[in-house]
């Protein structure tokens, strides 16, 4: 059956759940109930994995209760309870019970799915200090003197390096902890990670103490992230013994470092989190990052332990299943202000930095750029500002120029001169158009004789020759050319090779997208570094179309002829494309589907406090129009501009295109498998 674009699983994501029913302690009956119904719902919700507390059958807190029969056989009929009910469910459940095991008693987390039990694993750290003495009444995993145990009648796995994949879900390789496995220095699941576990699970009782919560957020942070995997955390909640403990019930789903979901603590009811976990992410992260191989390599003794048990569910492929999480429209820049201050302070540092170190190894003092009036330039040149400022040189070391040509309009000229002003550079304006018109004439252009013709040329004749001016600038007045163009022209091919804004002796900008060059030089209006003056010329900037101002328009226009985004699509659609695919290399239709899941919703992604950001709505055929031509330009056409950008610091982890970074690319290959992958995008 073809996959159905409007559904998670036909794009490697897999619904998860943690739950915290209430339960009692000591009635495995009434506890067997609460998980099957949770469990249910879970799978009601399209869930495929449901993990469940420690010992949540009888509750962590029955102490010397654990020593009697009745309480364990009562755990085994609630467990067999849960194995039938699982029969009908099209999710694994891992719920937490003792198992006797031989003439030893352990501590479990038990696998059930399709009405089987499909391994059982031990604990094998257990805490004996503080209010902890588990190792009263258990043994540890290596105290296991066999690898199977016999539940109803069938010869079930034991032990400690089960793995548990899902036959039809294969990127879904799920491994079992139990609480203070992932306390410990080396956690088990580090070991089930290199194995091939995408999602290593915590089954976990964990009382509450003042500062305990979220130490257990950066234990399992860091646990997802250094694993490069998911993470769900369980602990026990209302009902557990009270007696010298109290329990908050925190559930927690981390996605390589990432918070997905995270259940209210201290509730008063059983509740249930979910998590859309990218498995496919998850897979290509450890790919890309090589050394996880090599610790595979180092480990290989642990690693070859690991047991691999594969079974099959009814994957919820039919029908319509959304994304459940958050897709940020903007993945270059986070939504939460604070964060994204932070973002805004560690790009403009980063750039400033490197634009130092730079003129500090070549001796030079001074720099030359181009003013515009528009976003780009803007924002290099209140780089060099601050440069400048932190070398302890005059401001007017900035050799600035504004050069305008045909289609220069009087909104961004005047825009470029008050920036200048504001910013206390040399500045000065270099009418470019007789040199324009000297080269068009040598030429044989129409346009030199009196013909209206504004072909490529006629543009890149502009172009060229502001670069021209620039390098020439630079070698008079022994200063070094700052470029100005962005990592989202760069990978969209818009910029002009060569002798064009393509080139510089140094790019503050070159891994710096559009949609974050945007929230910059706001950063920078709303900061006031610039004086009032020039924070109404940074917003003023900010609310001008984006042009390459190239082609003159009619007379009496009030819009610039060329707009950009009418050709090359919408910047903050290109960078959400530009991330995904550059980052992760997800094929277009899983994009599309981040797409979608992103902008097709209303105020999906839309920052209250911050007007400038795009209310914009985008539906399903325009996603697919502009991914293509994305995909074409990048591809197809313009790799052989990346092949020799000059130099320029790298700012994010979402990459850079310099063949000396993040990308290196045949300049001669062909789109079509890309081009190809479009048709599963309905339209």
């Amino acid at each position: 059956m073809k996959n159905n674009f409007f559904n998670l699983y036909s794009h490697d994501f897999a619904r998860v759940a943690v739950a915290t029913p209430r339960c009692k302690v000591a009635d495995p009956v009434f506890n067997a109930a609460e998980t099957i119904r949770l469990a249910q719902e879970a799978a009601r919700q399209g869930a495929v994995l449901v993990a469940f507390p420690e010992l949540g059958l009888s509750a962590y807190t029955c102490d010397d209760l654990f020593q009697q029969r009745a309480l364990l056989d009562a755990c085994e009929v609630a467990l067999k309870d849960v194995v039938s009910a699982s029969a009908t469910l099209s999710a694994a459940i891992i719920v937490g019970l003792p198992l006797r095991v031989g003439h030893q008693l352990f501590n479990c987390g038990v696998v059930v799915a399709g009405g089987r039990v499909l391994g059982a694993v031990p604990k094998s750290f257990l805490p004996n200090y503080g209010e902890f003495y588990e190792a009263r009444q258990f043994s540890p995993a290596d105290c296991a003197s066999t690898t199977t145990v016999d539940l109803f009648g069938e010869s079930v796995p034991f032990g400690a390096e089960l793995l548990f994949e899902v036959a039809n879900l294969p990127l879904l390789r799920f491994h079992v902890e139990i609480c203070e496995d992932v306390w410990v220095p080396v956690p088990p699941s580090s070991f089930a990670a290199l194995a091939g576990a995408t999602v290593l699970v915590n089954l976990s009782a964990s009382n509450v103490v003042v500062g305990k919560s979220g130490y257990r957020h950066q234990l399992v942070s860091q646990q997802s992230a250094r694993c490069l995997a998911a993470y769900l955390y369980t602990s026990a909640g209302l009902g557990e013994s009270s007696t010298d403990m109290a329990w908050d019930g925190q559930a927690l789903i981390y996605e390589k470092g990432e918070l997905l979901a995270e259940a209210e603590r201290f509730s008063d009811a059983s509740h249930i989190v979910y998590g859309d976990i990218d498995l496919e992410r998850l897979s290509r992260e450890r790919f890309h990052t090589t050394t996880f191989g090599h610790s595979v390599r180092r480990h290989a003794a642990e690693v070859s332990k690991f047991r691999v048990i594969r079974f099959e569910l009814d994957v919820p492929r039919e029908g319509d299943l959304p994304l459940a999480r958050t897709i940020e429209r903007f993945p270059y820049v986070p939504a939460d202000p604070a964060r994204r201050d932070e973002r805004c302070t560690e790009v403009y540092n980063i750039q400033v930095q490197a634009l130092v170190q730079r003129l500090s190894s070549s001796g030079i003092s001074k720099v030359v750029i181009g003013v515009s009036g528009g976003l780009d330039s803007t924002h290099a040149l209140l780089v060099c500002a601050k440069a400048m400022d932190r070398l302890n040189l005059p401001r007017s070391n900035i050799l600035a120029y504004t050069m305008p040509g045909f289609a220069t309009s009087e909104r961004t000229l005047k825009q470029a001169k008050d920036l200048m002003t504001a910013v206390g550079c040399a500045a000065k304006e270099i009418d470019i158009r007789p040199s324009c018109i000297q080269m068009l004439k040598d030429l044989g252009h129409p346009y030199a004789e009196g013909k209206e013709e504004y072909d490529v040329t006629f543009e890149n004749v502009q172009a060229g020759e502001r670069t021209s001016h620039l390098f020439r600038l630079a070698n008079f007045n022994n200063a070094i050319v700052i470029g100005t163009g962005d990592l989202s022209e760069l990978a969209l091919g818009w910029c002009t090779y060569g002798v064009g804004d393509h080139m510089s002796h140094y790019n503050v900008n070159a891994s710096v997208p559009k949609t974050l060059i945007t929230h910059l030089v706001r950063w920078v209006a709303d900061s006031g570094a610039i004086g009032t003056g020039g924070s109404d010329v940074l917003i003023n900037i900010l609310d001008t179309e984006i042009s390459p101002e190239l082609v003159p328009g009619k007379a009496g226009d009030t819009k610039p002829a060329q707009s950009t985004e009418r050709v090359i699509g919408p910047y903050e659609m290109q960078d959400f494309n530009l991330y995904y695919i550059l980052r992760y290399g997800f094929a277009p239709s899983k994009v599309a589907f981040l797409s979608y899941s992103a902008w097709s919703k209303r105020d999906a992604g839309v920052w209250p406090d911050a007007p400038h950001a795009s209310r914009n709505e985008y539906a399903l055929p325009e996603i697919k129009r502009v991914l293509g031509i994305f995909l074409h330009r990048f591809f197809k056409t313009s790799q052989f501009k990346r092949s020799c950008v000059p130099n320029g610091p790298k700012v994010g982890n979402g990459g850079s295109l310099s063949p000396r970074g993040d990308w290196r690319a045949p300049s001669d290959s062909e789109a079509t498998v890309w081009m190809n992958d479009l048709v599963n995008i309905p339209d």
